[in-house]
């Protein structure tokens, strides 16, 4: 069964958009929009894949999936991943170190007992049983004043949305590989996450989250770099975190048109 015209309805509906405004991005006539939402026609697949991406959404989502009834695909509980978890001769639980130049092999291997096995393993002090860590060290200088070569180590999140806008976190995904930045949750939405670089030379940029393989969600870090005193830069605050906000649902209007 097509979910398209229930769905193109209900997406249009809450981008607070009318059938003339849709037409006018598609570069159709009205009539042809009132004619997809009651099933009288459907549209041409390069007409298909523009109203997916004015939509935000993906297009097995929207000819497949109940939106309106149903949710988001992105907030449907996923399903029970195992994770592969290294762990001493006591059975307590080893942090596997994603080096830099493991990395790229790790999208491949993170499934596979053999693959982490042969990444270094460490313990830390003071960190709850109840959870499973992973460390990942940094690449570049995205997320000064974390510089290449800090490890951060995650804890593991198993439901993106338990992601809380704001923080850092580090994310496996098939697109960008392992990336560690500051995330803003979308997924309600439209399906994805916002991706934002503490060092503003950066520019942020969206995943969807079927692109997302892992969430780890950052609690500490190590670093051979001691702050100097003089370094006038000073901590995020609420009130540059409110600006960041800010400019960021800008840019997501932009995005979305």
């Amino acid at each position: 069964m097509s979910y398209l015209a229930a769905n193109l309805r209900f997406l249009r509906k809450l981008k607070n958009l009318t059938q003339t405004e849709l037409a006018e991005q598609l570069d159709v006539q009205r009539t042809m929009i009132s004619a997809y939402e009651d099933g009288r026609s459907e549209p041409k697949l390069a007409t298909l894949l523009t109203l997916c991406n004015l939509l935000g959404v993906g297009v097995e989502e929207f000819l497949s999936h109940d939106i309106e009834s149903r949710g988001r695909m992105a907030l449907q509980p996923r399903n029970l991943q195992v994770l592969t978890i290294a762990a001493d001769d006591s059975d307590r639980e080893n942090i596997t170190w994603v080096t830099q130049k493991a990395s790229a092999g790790y999208l491949n291997g993170f499934a596979d007992p053999e693959y982490m096995e042969t990444l270094p393993q460490f313990h830390l002090p003071n960190l709850s049983r109840q959870a499973t860590y992973r460390a990942f060290e940094l690449a570049g200088d995205s997320m000064l004043p974390l510089i290449s070569g800090t490890i951060v180590i995650g804890t593991y999140v198993d439901r993106l949305q338990e992601i809380k806008s704001g923080r850092t976190y580090v994310l496996v995904t098939q697109t960008e590989g392992v990336v560690y930045k500051r995330v803003f949750n979308y997924l309600a939405e439209n399906g994805k996450l916002f991706l934002v670089s503490d060092n503003e030379v950066y520019k942020p940029y969206e995943v969807r989250a079927e692109e997302v393989l892992e969430v780890w969600e950052a609690k500490a870090f190590i670093s051979t770099d001691f702050p100097n005193p003089g370094d006038k830069k000073k901590p995020l605050n609420l009130e540059d975190l409110g600006e960041m906000i800010r400019d960021i649902h800008a840019d997501l209007k932009r995005i979305t048109g």
